[in-house]
């Protein structure tokens, strides 16, 4: 946002910052809540790519239906850990993993 467009705002008291100010997340939590959301959307890319639907990946993953899709979401109830074994599960490899969560 630009310097004019923020004091503008911030003269009709709205409070301008970011997602982590406003959450009140350290810079370690910022960035896992980065690398969640870039693994979300590479799981995506990776079933769409794969052909198949939310319930077909479940299968695949050794899951249900609705706790894939809470892991395509990175759903807050989702760890790290379990998005990142869906992404192997999937077919994704070590190569991938790190370049998606390095971009």
């Amino acid at each position: 946002m630009d310097k004019l467009k923020k004091e503008k705002l911030q003269k009709k008291g709205w409070i301008v910052g970011d997602v982590d100010e406003f959450l009140g997340l350290s810079p370690a939590e910022m960035v896992i809540v980065e690398m969640k959301v870039a693994l979300a959307k590479a799981l995506v890319a990776k079933r769409k790519a794969l052909g198949e639907t939310q319930v077909s990946a479940a299968i695949i993953a050794q899951t249900s239906q609705s706790r894939y899709a809470k892991v395509e979401h990175a759903d807050s109830s989702v760890s790290l850990e379990l998005m990142i074994k869906t992404f192997f599960a999937l077919g994704a490899t070590k190569k991938e993993l790190l370049k998606t969560l390095s971009e």
